[in-house]
């Protein structure tokens, strides 16, 4: 094999070691090399020969610097890019950049090579000059077949190479092809920015691209298992017991004794781990097989004539096809088997393009994914790695390998062209709100790609992410997105350091200028005229900027009926998704902890009891043993103080539990991944949750609508269709002929009634007609239809659910979205089924945080117009608004009605938005774009001015139309689940990502937020002074609840952070929105670590998944995009309300069994070292073993391990009272059941029935011998059966039977038990009388103290039950 190779660019400056922690860490050069070629013509005077060279070829880019950034286009209207945007200048400017080494080519595309070409064979922009002369070369190819010193002489050489730092890190020497073969020798840095060759092999090794919610490795299993069981106290106790045993002095009975249980409890332990951990790793499998489809582009010419190119449809592969094809299409590279088209089978041929690539599709799972793969994404798929967008076509046309035939056009009319412009046509083309910035523009004024396809924006639901509900647009750059198919194999991308912020990126993208056609293909589409609607004013250099507008991140969904091409950059670990994420860590109970400090106190008394037993003989000495190995083994005779057989039963209960909690059918679908920690789900006292998806099922529903003098909602709603149907019912002479389109200049026409309820009607009829056409206007809608023709349904897809609530209602009042592009929509009636409303769209002003509203201008169209005219007739402008109140109630004209009535609205928890109008006349607008291309023209403080001129001309005295109040729906049974959980004493977070307003009114709507309890809001937080002010103004109002957006908490919390904790503690509920999934994680750690109380975190969204690793327990929902949240959850549930169950009912009865049962335990353990203890001092304290061998074993085995294994079916109350009276799960957070006080009182009913066991036992037969033996173990052996009996609430028929069996089982066993028991004494009436008065002794006093404790003192749960 040849050795790998590394190429770095002569005379290099050396890498800055500084290292920013943001994607703006990029080189200029990297960005934008043709804004630094004076930079290029100074650092060549510097350098020799080939710098000249390059200095020739960046001569003619000097004047060519000019450069468009890609603007947030937030609708899918109008949505512009500015020419005028920062410049990469600003953004790298003063940025150390990282160079790049590049490496050896992955193994995985060995097999491809012959087809593919090396990933060094792609050169820089415009930098033809050789990196090595001629005669060095063949040297170099001389040098890779000698001998492995010279190969390692020449791999030092090659190692110290580096190309000119203004040179782009792609500038790479061909070699031949045996070395490249091997695989790269180094990874990729990921503190430095990475240059991606799309569709290629990369120099540099990335991760694989493999989502893991696994704890363990093979490797790191036994050493984090082994030591988190040795962490605790008593494991390590019994492991030097067990060890112990290894020297003859101190060996007592046999040594599997003490070792086989010592073994038993690690294996169960390790088991449950591995089983738990093991079952994480297949679910992940699951989610990393996931198939994609992924574009080939292989060097050579197509196999098979044009005339059997196929399109490559947007539907995703079956998963029998996948199933059936993936391994061999991954490993080969073939081409899928056949594709449906049109009823023929036909196999689909690589499509050969000037580029000189062919493209086929092939089908990789998810953990295949490569950093440069190019997928081929659909509707409602998963993105499985970080990608940038390259091409979005409409499913409506197939996106083909070769280019379709142009002049297909779906439902279009000439709104387009119906009005003339009221602009020039130049200063229309400038304007920075259209959309100019692709490549054509069809017939029906969808943009179009050079090859005819329809371009799409690409819409993203990322509440997975962020937690955010809006859709996002994201589109793809306009030098990508007019390229060819098989010419996107010429694109590189440089791109950042893998970042965890999901909001921010800053990259570039380019043509490789060193393959002619690619370079010849970019020059000719610059050079296309204006007037075709192409890139007008793309950087001549062959680059582009990308932003966040270009990106889609790990484990958002594509929710736009399209088909997406984009570019992998991150994978696997270096995704947003995974740096937001935290690492898995392994969980142990407060319980666990509870009983470890309690065997710390047995073993201070074992101790302490040990050496005053020696004490007590005067610390002798004598030739068989020395008086410290007495100690030691009394130590050994009294670790059954100290039950190893505790953590046997406590695990194995555990089980029983998660069994319980999978087999609730009331909770179906539940499911236990961490079984370890059952208890923790009954001490919980904080429940931090995120809202959409987990409170909220994320889909919006219109609810009511006010009109200024009346309020629509519920059955009223009929009223609204009825005037909007007389409204729009204008039509022509018959079904064929089109109808008379109505403006808001249409008069009203009412029935036939009265003249005075005419009037009335008239004037109610007018204002529902107005505000019903403008919330049909006003928004971002866009419709798409999926399905064949005529017999498809329609969509809505938009960056809000509000909105598309909004368009859905006007839909179902009779007034219907049919169409919209980018410069018009269309309004249909649904009973005529006509188009009644026609508008040129003119300019969109989208929604932003800051502004908290949206707007639109439009014009009319009027008169009779049929789908096919080219009428000019120009009509009115209207401008319509709709935001949040606080802000709009200082925009529209003065009203006595607008506060009183969003304020019900908001007591209701709707979602309220006002809406309102404005009639611009000619004039007026045009002279407000002119102001407005002006303020887009400026370089600094762009936004605000251009906000300023929308405000100064537009925002003023608008005409109040009304206010519609939205519904978010809340999940099933969220209301009465949160105030159960708040009677229970849990206090209640909730943590998302959505924006302020919406919070607040799903905190309302849910019940979070008591009726008329005072919102405290802290927002937009600036200066730690106003942050003291809030903290100041917040210690007054304790009972008030805290509405905190993330900028202002990350400032609390860095500089008050224990002072903001210790309040927000103490208030009932806390609402955190805009929260990164950082800060959730945050929070959840601070809580734990400043109240040391137990917390329960729950979501069901990928952005959820650290704060849910955070808490104490951490409880996933299945959601509708993913189940990651489920998957790195201790527990896993379908619904918010079955968390209700999991707590009050499951969590309690685990907490309360587990403690019942290790207090027994330690009980049965304390009780028999007393009689140890009673037997050392009459044997003259002697350190000989009073039960020996089987005994020893068979009393913490089968003799008494199953009825108190049985507690772990008891109950105190049924699960109907557990409801009823959720004050009951309030008192297990004050730890009542397992405490000091209770260990106590164990301790010292062991010591008193011990001691009447073994002393009786003593005294009525004798000191020592097999009748003693006899009766003091038979005693022993009742005393523990029914104090179980004594100990049970609620009678199980599985503790009747264990009680029962295992009594039988121990008199079955006496006659086989002759080396310990005098067989003939225990048949004698003796036996049977001194058994029977011993064992009263010891039983009926302690029964009688717990009656009398009882009535005096009864429990919670007697109280409830009436007894």
């Amino acid at each position: 094999m040849s050795l790998s190779r590394q190429y770095r660019q002569q005379n290099a400056p050396e890498v800055s070691p500084d290292d920013s922690e943001s994607d703006l860490d990029i080189d200029l050069q990297e960005l934008d090399p043709a804004s630094s070629s004076s930079f290029v013509r100074s650092s060549s005077r510097r350098h020799g020969r080939t710098q000249r060279g390059l200095r020739d070829n960046h001569k003619g880019d000097e004047e060519q610097r000019e450069h468009i950034a890609l603007r947030s286009w937030r609708s899918s209207g109008l949505r512009g890019q500015s020419r005028n945007s920062r410049g990469y200048e600003e953004v790298g400017k003063d940025q150390a950049a990282e160079a790049e080494d590049t490496h050896g080519l992955d193994d995985d595309y060995i097999g491809d090579f012959n087809t593919r070409p090396s990933a060094a064979s792609f050169g820089s922009s415009r930098d033809d000059a050789p990196l090595l002369h001629p005669g060095q070369e063949k040297q170099g190819k001389r040098t890779r077949t000698s001998s492995g010193d010279k190969r390692g002489t020449l791999h030092r050489l090659g190692s110290r190479l580096q190309l000119p730092r203004f040179l782009p890190n792609s500038l790479i020497a061909s070699h031949p092809a045996e070395d490249v073969l091997s695989e790269p020798e180094e990874d990729h840095n990921p503190k430095s920015t990475r240059t991606v060759l799309v569709g290629h092999l990369q120099p540099s090794r990335y991760p694989p691209n493999a989502v893991s919610n696994a704890k363990y490795t093979a490797w790191s299993f036994l050493p984090h298992t082994l030591y988190n069981e040795f962490s605790f106290f008593f494991n390590l106790y019994f492991l030097l017991v067990a060890l112990s045993q290894v020297v003859p002095a101190l060996r007592i009975g046999y040594l599997s004794t003490y070792i086989a249980p010592l073994a038993f409890v690690l294996a169960i332990t390790l088991g449950k781990e591995a089983l738990d951990d093991i079952a994480r790793r297949r679910r992940d499998a699951e989610s990393n097989s996931e198939g994609y489809t992924v574009l080939r582009f292989d060097r050579g010419a197509a196999q098979n004539s044009s005339k059997n190119k196929v399109p490559l449809t947007s539907t995703r592969l079956t998963k029998e096809r996948q199933k059936n094809h993936e391994n061999s299409l991954r490993d080969q590279g073939k081409p899928l088997s056949k594709t449906k088209m049109g009823g023929d089978d036909r196999e689909p041929a690589p499509s050969e393009a000037p580029s000189g690539y062919t493209v086929r599709e092939v089908v990789r799972k998810s953990r295949d994914l490569k950093v440069g793969d190019v997928l081929k994404m659909g509707k409602d798929q998963r993105v499985p790695a970080d990608v940038i967008i390259l091409r979005s076509y409409s499913n409506e046309n197939s996106l083909g390998l070769a280019a379709p035939d142009a002049g297909q056009s779906s439902y279009t009319s000439s709104a387009t062209n119906l009005v003339d412009p009221i602009l020039d046509a130049s200063a229309d083309e400038e304007r920075p709100s259209g959309l100019r910035t692709e490549s054509g523009t069809g017939q029906d004024g969808d943009r179009q790609s050079a090859g005819g396809e329809t371009v799409t924006e690409t819409f993203l639901r990322t509440d997975q992410l962020d937690g955010e509900t809006d859709w996002k647009l994201r589109l793809a750059s306009p030098l990508t997105q007019s390229l060819d198919l098989s010419e996107l194999a010429l694109l590189q991308v440089v791109a950042g350091k893998p970042d965890k912020r999901v909001n921010e990126f800053v990259g570039t993208i380019q043509i490789d200028p060193t393959h002619e056609d690619g370079r010849a293909k970019h020059n000719s589409v610059i050079e296309q005229p204006d007037s075709a609607n192409s890139i007008r004013r793309g950087p001549k250099s062959g680059s582009a900027p990308l932003t966040i507008d270009n990106t889609a991140w790990a484990n958002t969904v594509l929710a736009s009926n399209s088909t997406t091409l984009a570019v992998v950059i991150y994978t696997g670990p270096q995704t947003r998704q995974a740096l937001s994420t935290a690492s898995s860590r392994s969980k142990t109970g407060l319980l666990e902890y509870e009983i470890n400090s309690l065997t710390k106190i047995l073993c201070v008394l074992t101790t302490a009891l040990s050496v005053i037993l020696v004490a007590l003989e005067g610390f002798k000495s004598t030739e068989e043993r020395k008086w410290y190995v007495a100690i030691m083994r009394f130590l050994i005779l009294f670790s059954t103080i100290i039950p190893i057989s505790l953590r046997v039963n406590l695990d194995m209960g555990k089980s029983v539990y998660a069994w319980f909690i999978e087999r609730d059918q009331d909770i179906r679908g539940a499911i236990v991944r961490t079984s370890t920690i059952p208890e923790e789900l009954g001490r919980l006292e904080y429940l931090l949750s995120d809202k959409t998806g987990t409170l909220t099922q994320n889909e919006m529903e219109m609810k009511k609508i006010h009109v200024g003098t009346v309020s629509y909602a519920n059955e009223a709603m009929e009223e609204v269709s009825s005037y909007t149907r007389q409204a729009f019912s204008l039509q022509g002479p018959d079904a064929n002929q089109p109808g008379e389109l109505v403006t808001p200049s249409s008069i009203y026409t009412a029935p036939s009634i009265s003249s005075t309820a005419m009037r009335t009607r008239r004037e109610i009829g007018s204002r529902v007609r107005d505000v019903v056409l403008a919330l049909a206007l006003c928004h971002n809608v866009t419709p798409m239809t999926e399905g064949e023709a005529g017999n498809g349904t329609t969509t809505y897809q938009a960056s809000s659910p509000d909105e598309i609530a909004i368009v859905r209602w006007t839909e179902s009042v009779g007034l219907r979205l049919v169409h919209r592009d980018r410069k018009s929509m269309a309004l249909q009636s649904m009973d005529s089924h006509r188009v009644v409303v026609r508008v040129r769209i003119l300019d969109i002003f989208p929604f932003t945080s800051d502004g908290k509203r949206m707007g639109i201008i439009v014009q009319f169209f009027e008169g009779e117009q049929s789908p096919d005219c080219n009428s000019e007739n120009s009509g009115d402008v209207w401008f319509y608004q709709k935001g949040a109140d606080t802000v709009m109630s200082s925009i529209v004209a003065a009203n006595d009605w607008l506060d009183e009535e969003t304020a019900n609205m908001a007591r209701e928890g709707l979602r309220t938005l006002v809406v309102g109008r404005k009639k611009l006349s000619t004039q007026q607008y045009k002279e407000f774009s002119s102001r407005y291309k002006e303020a887009s023209l400026t370089l600094h403080g762009r936004d605000g001015n251009m906000s300023k001129v929308v405000k100064d001309h537009l925002e003023l005295d608008l005409e109040l139309l009304g206010v519609t109040g939205v519904e978010d729906k809340l999940q099933h049974d969220v209301k009465p689940s949160l105030e159960l959980l708040r009677n229970a004493g849990i206090k209640i977070w909730m943590l998302t990502g959505d924006k302020v307003e919406t919070a607040r009114c799903v905190a309302v709507s849910s019940k979070l937020v008591a009726r008329g309890q005072y919102i405290h809001t802290i927002a937009k937080l600036k200066r730690k002074d106003m942050a003291q002010d809030s903290l100041d103004f917040l210690r007054s109002k304790t009972d008030a609840c805290l509405l905190i957006d993330g900028e202002s908490l990350a400032l609390l919390l860095q500089y008050y952070r224990d002072s903001f904790i210790s309040l927000a503690v103490l208030l009932p509920a806390v609402i955190a929105c805009r929260c990164s999934p950082t800060q959730k994680a945050d929070v959840a750690k601070l809580i734990r670590s400043y109240t040391k109380k137990r917390i329960c975190c729950i979501g069901d969204g990928g952005n959820d998944v650290s704060m849910i690793q955070a808490a104490d327990v951490g409880v996933g929902i299945v959601g509708k995009e993913g189940r990651q949240a489920s998957l790195s959850a201790d527990f896993s549930i379908d619904h918010f309300c079955h968390l209700t169950k999991l707590l009050v009912w499951h969590g309690r009865n685990s907490y309360k069994r587990s403690a019942k049962l290790a207090q027994f335990v330690i009980h049965r353990g304390l009780i028999i070292s007393v009689c140890q203890t009673m037997y050392s001092i009459a044997s003259e304290f002697e350190p000989v073993a009073l039960y020996k061998d089987w005994l020893l074993v068979g009393y913490a085995t089968v003799y008494t391990m199953a009825p108190v294994f049985s507690l772990v079916l008891d109950k105190d109350v049924d699960e109907q009272l557990a409801n009823l009276y959720p004050e009951l799960y309030k008192e297990l957070t004050e730890g009542r059941s397992l405490s000091y006080r209770t260990f106590f009182i164990w301790v010292i009913v062991s010591i008193y029935q011990g001691g009447i066991i073994q002393g009786l036992s003593q005294i009525l037969v004798s000191v020592d011998g097999p009748r003693m033996v006899s009766v003091s173990f038979t005693v022993l052996v009742i005393n523990e059966l029914i104090m179980v009996a004594f100990e049970v609430t609620t009678w199980h028929p599985v503790m009747i039977f264990s009680l029962l069996g295992t009594a039988l089982i121990y008199f079955g066993s006496i006659p086989f038990l002759g080396r310990y028991f005098d067989l003939a004494f225990v048949l004698t009436w003796g036996f049977l009388w001194k058994v029977t008065a011993i064992s009263a002794i010891s039983l009926i006093p302690p029964y009688a103290m717990k009656l009398l404790q009882r009535t005096l003192k009864p429990p919670s749960y007697r109280k409830v039950q009436g007894l």
